[in-house]
């Protein structure tokens, strides 16, 4: 009890909320974690020296999740593991590395997760290390819905072994519903790891297979009550955008501004019938899913993924359509195809005989859907709220629906939630730091918490908001907050873009350059720079009018602009949450 006060006694306000909230999951699932938790005589195993450190880059936490669970898992086989985080890790050490596990998640376009890229621009860049004493074996996750799955993954894989380092075992890809193919992956490099401990004629153990990793939502989630469901865009808007207020009370949860909240949803009924009818499959037929039998309809609106295509059902329709399977080669198309059809659109177009049992296990896991967090804790005890953008609208001669969306707008009286902590999106630990808050649409969202935060806790740092938005009458989220926040001296600047209201549409970034010379002043005093929104068109200009600012502003080059911003990146002062 006296080293666990000495710890508290060190850790700032902020710290001390999120160990209460991670301490809290911990005793919820206390006897998991005790199962999963090397025995001493396996750990008294580690004789031969050899140590694998299991590296881990991680978007939302899935990465972390598994490396934690190798890890756990290690001694069993007599393997000395130590866990490593890619953001804290420089890729010229890799050369006094000779045993290394990695496992890595795609985000954005094909990106890196934040803060990890500087190692991986040092390892693709024209004098990387070699790495010849290095064994290696990498695990990627990834979304089987965007034509780069899994590509972060598959770009280390290759460039480890052209740097000479030695595959042990065999990449795998794993979509969002990660837990089946990880565990076997991590068997398999557990037991090569421990074949080659013992010397390589040295017989392999055959042990079952590796538990522990955590599902898609975790033993932590809660069903929590909906305490406000109200629609903040404007009569005539083209959006149906909703602030959603979630009761937390006992739940054991808690989170930082930054974090996100995942939403375990149900399909659209609507939707279910039409696949149903599209196919001519009985609603009642029976099915086995996770050795359990459901009915067909019901595994469709509560288990599986209808509202996404995904790479794993092309490739099953491209087996009878060519053209699907010449196209999965061409990356643009791909892209396009992914981002414009659901499901039953690509069932309707390139019809095959199905049935239930064959749909189901060719569909994805229905998995949880990630909402930045709107709230800060200290100013609302107790409640998570929400800003969700309702997905409906018309293609291809059909209403496309997005499920967690529809599901809450609907009026779910309940919703089971699970907080995803997000490092890489933080508020600067000196309560003095400036901060500029960019982002479109419902990419406002963490920038509430994040001004509500400030101010329950009196940070005086200056803060200033760029906003974009469609119609500034009907689009401009929470608008009286931010009025109010002006007005209290809590917002030292507020800048807007509103698309639809001009001749010439008006975006964030085009506010940037406008500010050019205020937005350097910011850098140059030491501001944390965020962005929150669209990671296809927004990021990458805001991202562009950023250099622009430090080329015409700083007097830089366009190469140093880009190695200042990197910097910025590197030390967190430019921190993204896109998607």
């Amino acid at each position: 009890m006296a080293e666990l006060h000495a710890l508290a006694s060190k850790l700032e306000r902020d710290q001390l909320i999120w160990t209460s909230g991670y301490l809290a999951a911990l005793a919820q699932s206390a006897e998991a974690t005790k199962s999963l938790a090397p025995s001493p005589l396996a750990v008294a195993k580690h004789s031969d020296g050899q140590l694998w450190t299991i590296f881990f880059a991680s978007e939302t936490g899935n990465s972390r999740k598994v490396a934690e669970s190798l890890h756990q898992r290690s001694g069993e086989f007599g393997i000395a593991t130590r866990l490593e985080d890619l953001r804290a890790f420089r890729a010229h050490r890799l050369t006094k590395v000779e045993r290394a596990f990695f496992v890595v998640a795609t985000h954005g376009l094909g990106d890196p997760p934040e803060g990890t890229q500087a190692f991986f621009d040092h390892l693709m860049s024209d004098a990387p290390p070699r790495l010849e004493k290095l064994q290696y074996g990498v695990l990627a996750l990834g979304d089987s819905s965007y034509a780069d799955f899994c590509e972060v993954g598959r770009q280390l894989d290759a460039r480890l072994e052209a740097l000479g380092a030695e595959r042990i075992v065999e990449r795998v890809d794993c979509d969002l519903n990660f837990r089946s193919s990880s565990e076997q992956w991590s068997l398999h490099a557990l037991q090569e790891a421990e074949r080659r401990a013992q010397g390589s004629g040295a017989e392999i153990r055959h042990l079952h297979a590796v538990g522990g990793i955590l599902p898609n939502m975790a033993p932590s989630s809660f069903e929590s009550p909906v305490l406000v469901n109200q629609r903040i865009t404007g009569r005539g808007s083209s959006k149906d955008v909703r602030h959603l207020e979630l009761d937390l009370n006992g739940s054991g949860l808690s989170y930082l501004p930054g974090d996100s909240l995942g939403i375990m949803p149900e399909n659209p009924p609507e939707l279910v019938e039409q696949l149903l009818d599209e196919l001519g499959l009985d609603a009642r037929a029976s099915i086995i899913l996770d050795s359990k039998t459901l009915n067909l309809k019901e595994a469709l609106l509560k288990h599986r993924e209808i509202t996404a295509a995904s790479q794993p059902l092309l490739k099953a329709l491209g087996k009878e359509h060519r053209k699907l399977e010449a196209l999965l080669m061409d990356r643009d198309k791909l892209r396009e195809l992914l981002r414009s059809h659901q499901v039953i659109d690509l069932l309707s177009s390139y019809p095959i005989e199905w049935n239930a049992q064959t749909l189901v296990d060719t569909l994805r896991e229905l998995p949880p859907r990630l909402y930045s967090i709107a709230s800060s804790l200290d100013a609302n005890p107790a409640e998570a709220h929400l800003t969700v953008a309702v997905v409906l609208y018309e293609r291809f001669g059909r209403t496309h629906w997005g499920s967690a969306s529809n599901y809450m707008a609907r009026g779910a009286k309940t919703l089971r939630v699970e907080v995803e902590p997000n490092e890489n999106f933080r508020l600067p630990s000196d309560p003095k730091t400036p901060i500029i808050m960019i982002g479109a649409g419902t990419g406002i969202a963490p920038y509430r918490a994040f001004v509500e935060h400030r101010r329950e806790l009196g940070h005086v740092g200056d803060n200033w908001l760029i906003f974009g938005d469609r119609n500034f009458f009907t689009d401009f989220l929470y608008q009286a907050e931010w009025l109010n926040f002006r007005k209290d001296g809590y917002l030292k600047h507020l800048d807007l873009a509103f698309s639809r209201d001009g001749p010439e549409k008006v975006y964030v970034q085009h506010r940037i350059k406008q500010r050019s010379r205020r937005f350097y002043e910011w850098i140059e005093r030491g501001a944390h720079i965020y962005v929150c929104g669209d990671a296809n068109a927004m990021a990458g200009d805001v991202h562009a009018a950023i250099l622009k600012v430090l080329e015409v502003e700083g007097g830089l080059s366009e190469e140093l602009a880009v190695e200042r911003l990197a910097g910025l990146r590197d030390c967190g002062r430019y921190q993204r949450d896109i998607y």
